[in-house]
């Protein structure tokens, strides 16, 4: 569910190119396509877990996966941008349901020995999709045009439907929350937690990276002297997986050490990472973006780390507004990140990412203090 759940998300980041010759739009307007998913998805995580507590897990899931078919087949009929990002908003109304349903119904259902696990193979899923997602909307345009890309995320919605109905029996500890004051007080206790703020802080700025960097290089590979189509410019997302092996593999590090030290290292990778894709050779360019990548993805274990350990009550309502943070990372790079490509190239995006790598060290030394580590 995880895989067929983050297709969604990034699909449309290898057909930019495209979509902006189609379109005729600049790199910051293009880059909207991944922007309007991630703002809805921003704007609607707070609110997304209050509704799978009241309505239960499974039923937000289904209906979710069920009713994400719709705005796909709708971008499938697209003919503007605006349209596009019509139809991308609706689904990144839709993709913070599953996301807060499925953890809590871990949480609650899986039996504690195999709780670990089985969030590490959902998360685990998440990257994958994240990756493949990129992959079959490059292959899809390649073969056809960049519509077929949508009808296939139609279908493999249909899956998710179906992996739900199989993968999720009925609950049997869930307990309906239906309690606004309730939500109220825990949210502005989170408002007036400083760990917590900066953690989501932290958290825009780990996106606000992610997405600069894989926006605007499809652009880049797409250019001259790589001119590389959408086909090949999915196999370079395969750098993406790193993250199903970084994140198990440093979390026994994490653990002992803390996210300070996580965050740390984390950054150090990132701006080697960074670094290197100044380099013209394609080979250096594709090795430094699997490093920013590492970077990435371990910033987000170390701030995910953060987040729980922070809070003593309101996990639910916490996660929603670490997403907020997160995903709002990734519609102001949307746009920022197009902007600065526009104005000086890649060199102008790399110097935003380091800076914003630089920044997110800086804010988590301060506000994880004491966190997670252990003698």
């Amino acid at each position: 569910m995880g895989a067929l759940l983050f297709l969604n998300v990034y699909a449309p980041q290898s057909l930019l190119p495209v979509l902006a010759r189609d379109f005729q739009v600049n790199a910051a307007e293009v880059g909207t396509v991944i922007g309007s998913t991630t703002l809805a998805m921003a704007l609607f995580a707070p609110l997304a877990g209050v509704i799978a507590d009241a309505l239960g897990r499974r039923r937000v899931t289904l209906g979710a996966f069920g009713l994400l078919v719709l705005p796909s087949l709708l971008a499938t009929q697209a003919q503007t941008l605006g349209a596009l990002n019509l139809a991308r908003f609706a689904q990144g109304l839709l993709i913070p349901l599953v996301m807060v349903a499925v953890s809590a119904y871990l949480a609650e259902e899986a039996p504690p020995a195999r709780f670990a696990r089985l969030l590490t193979a959902y998360v685990t899923g998440t990257i994958v999709g994240g990756f493949a997602g990129r992959l079959l909307s490059g292959v899809a345009e390649h073969a056809g045009n960049w519509h077929l890309a949508f009808a296939l995320l139609a279908l493999t919605n249909l899956l998710g439907l179906g992996a739900a109905l199989l993968g999720m029996p009925a609950e049997r500890r869930f307990t309906p929350q239906r309690r606004p004051l309730e939500a109220l007080r825990l949210l502005l206790a989170h408002l007036h937690n400083p760990a917590l703020v900066l953690t989501c802080a932290v958290g825009f700025l780990i996106l606000f990276v992610l997405v600069s960097v894989f926006n605007t290089v499809t652009l880049r590979l797409a250019d001259a002297p790589y001119s590389l189509g959408s086909g090949p410019i999915g196999l370079v997302f395969a750098v993406y997986l790193l993250g199903a092996v970084i994140t198990p593999v440093t979390a026994p590090a994490l653990a002992r050490r803390g996210p300070r030290w996580a965050l740390g290292a984390a950054v150090l990778t990132g701006l080697a990472g960074l670094s290197l894709t100044l380099a013209r050779p394609l080979p250096l360019l594709v090795l430094g973006l699997a490093l920013a990548a590492c970077g990435v993805f371990l910033a987000q274990a170390a701030a995910l780390s953060a987040v729980q350990q922070s809070i003593a009550s309101g996990r639910s309502l916490a996660n929603g507004l670490y997403n907020l943070a997160y995903y709002g990372g990734a519609s102001v790079a949307s746009v920022v990140a197009g902007l600065a490509y526009d104005w000086r190239g890649w060199n102008a995006v790399a110097a935003l990412c380091m800076a914003a790598l630089l920044t997110a060290g800086g804010v988590g030394r301060r506000g994880w203090r004491g966190l997670g580590v252990k003698s």
